[in-house]
């Protein structure tokens, strides 16, 4: 059995020298075997309990001198040795609870400031300033007040369904980019450390089971059929844009040149400034702005002499980076744009007029219809080809193969039809193919 050591006082571990060279000087103290003072070359000191488990030796730091005194370092090297008498191994229980004191830290981080980092981190990556307008406002507006103080180490697919239930059926589209953007923060939550296990924000296997998926619900608002929505009348359609263009204020603006460039009501309201070219007449949606059916692939609409009357128009008032901004700043909402095509009807019928009702659904027309009007304007009153009609609208003409041979998306063509179609709305001119 090995001698025990000396046991040292404390003003001998205050006045322990280094003894020279490059190496540490370990020195046994006493009072509890294996417990050593570690010296420095540079004169610092700490403490080292050596001993053995199963086996094997093994060495664990007890704290730095003079932090920890010749007492302190005795009762912590025998609570040690407490240990190893009862079979634990004290390193493996000194992580244990690092990392007990860790969760539980972790478990403080809410998911407000969970945001708050997120943010921090990964705005900077987002060259669009909507985008980050837009990440930020969908969850400080829907995501915080049902989340925000809630530790994201608790977060569960019933505080997803709380969230998200409320808007997921009315405002679809915001509510799927909104469960993603969570799903985002607590992916970083995760890797971050302040979480553990499965994502309740992901979609696939997991919210897709208990909310219908943001297609089924766009085609149950539209009757069944994704894009059918009441459109005006042919013969309507000069008389309903003059209408609008006597009509002050951005959601009239925008109606208008949506109707022009037949564009969906997303992409208008979206639109930025440094999307359009007006030394290159043409104004870019890039992938994501709408829901086109033409995916990862930006869309070109030629801008007409009439399109860019009503950029002028809206670039006299800018104060954004919006193109057709709301009065209180960012886009202009959906409702905006659907409340002023309800009024310019309410007004029609007022006068005495039958109003802009859509002669096959017998329904007040609405903005997306704006879109089945321009395309039945095309296939009855002109001679135009229909599949330049359908890359107007963004949509996929031809087979696979087709597309993948078709490099051309006719702007120069497209340019003239939309001009025909924007003098037919001013009601200057009938189409002339």
């Amino acid at each position: 059995m090995p001698r025990a050591a000396r046991e040292w006082t404390a003003l001998e571990v205050k006045n322990a020298k280094h003894s020279g060279g490059r190496a540490n000087d370990r020195r046994p103290v006493g009072g509890v075997p294996g417990l050593t003072l570690q010296i420095s070359p540079a004169g610092t000191k700490s403490w080292l309990l050596r001993y053995s488990i199963a086996g094997q030796r093994r060495e664990m730091g007890l704290g730095a001198y003079p932090e920890i005194g010749l007492a302190k370092a005795r009762e912590r090297a025998r609570d040690v040795r407490d240990q190893i008498w009862e079979g634990l191994d004290p390193v493996a229980e000194r992580d244990k609870r690092r990392a007990e004191i860790a969760l539980e830290r972790a478990r403080q981080m809410t998911f407000a400031d969970a945001v708050e980092q997120y943010l921090d981190a990964h705005l900077d990556t987002f060259r669009n300033e909507k985008h980050k307008y837009q990440w930020r406002q969908s969850l400080t507006a829907y995501a915080l007040p049902v989340l925000g103080s809630i530790p994201v180490a608790d977060i569960d697919v019933g505080d997803m369904l709380r969230t998200l239930e409320p808007i997921w059926n009315t405002k679809t589209e915001t509510a799927a980019r909104l469960r993603g953007r969570i799903e985002n923060v607590l992916a970083w939550a995760t890797v971050k450390g302040y979480r553990t296990g499965d994502n309740p924000g992901r979609w696939a296997g997991n919210l897709a089971a208990v909310l219908p998926s943001p297609i089924a619900v766009k085609k149950a608002k539209a009757g069944g059929k994704e894009g059918r929505q009441p459109a005006l009348a042919i013969a309507d359609a000069p008389r309903w844009f003059r209408e609008v263009r006597q009509r002050d204020g951005m959601a009239a603006l925008a109606l208008a040149f949506q109707a022009l460039t037949a564009s969906r009501s997303g992409a208008v309201r979206l639109a930025t400034w440094d999307e359009i070219d007006m030394d290159g007449r043409a104004w870019v949606i890039q992938p994501g702005r709408e829901a086109s059916k033409i995916s990862g692939s930006a869309h070109r609409v030629p801008l007409t002499d009439q399109m860019v009357e009503l950029l002028r128009e809206a670039e006299a008032g800018r104060r954004s980076e919006m193109v057709f901004p709301a009065a209180r700043g960012g886009p202009l909402s959906d409702m905006a744009l659907g409340k002023t095509m309800k009024m310019i009807h309410a007004a029609d019928v007022k006068a005495g007029g039958a109003g802009f009702v859509c002669p096959t659904m017998n329904r007040p027309a609405v903005p997306h219809g704006l879109r089945s009007t321009f395309r039945d304007w095309a296939a009855e009153k002109t001679t135009y080809p229909s599949e330049m009609a359908e890359i107007a609208l963004s949509h996929n003409v031809g087979s696979a193969t087709e597309r993948a041979y078709r490099r051309s998306d006719m702007l120069e063509k497209r340019r003239a039809m939309m001009a025909d179609y924007g003098a037919f709305l001013w009601g200057l001119a009938e189409a002339k193919p």
